[in-house]
């Protein structure tokens, strides 16, 4: 009974806990106008680029082999913004800002390529659609 009960208080933090986090991610403006164009963070694009990865991983376009590849550059580039941060006294300069997002963009690029089979056609919807 008392397991019961242990397991059950375990299910419950563990629904609960991510709808509050999704709920306290953006910042958004009372008019949500403001933030609508303007591009995501470095922290958002890693949090994105690892919900790619994951998802990649669930539907199985993405191999074991692909997916070390894919972590171990993510590692990578956060130990270099660690680094640049560390640098400039916890901030990142604008240099760092272009460097990171360019490498970013690489990241993003190389996860595309990687759950797509290396295809080079342009069409990104869903596999079967034309």
């Amino acid at each position: 009974m008392k397991s019961k009960l242990i397991l059950s208080g375990a299910a419950l933090i563990a629904f609960c806990v991510p709808a509050a986090f999704a709920q306290s991610t953006g910042s958004s403006t009372s008019s949500g106008t403001a933030d609508a164009n303007k591009p995501p963070t470095i922290q958002e694009r890693k949090e994105n680029q690892q919900d790619r990865i994951a998802q990649g991983i669930k539907s199985g376009q993405l191999t074991p082999g692909e997916t070390k590849n894919l972590e171990t550059k993510e590692t990578g580039l956060n130990k270099e913004e660690r680094n640049m941060r560390a640098a400039d006294d916890g901030h990142l300069t604008a240099a760092d800002r272009e460097k990171l997002n360019n490498q970013q963009n690489h990241l993003s690029n190389q996860i595309y390529n990687d759950k797509h089979n290396g295809r080079t056609d342009n069409f990104k919807g869903e596999v079967g659609q034309r």
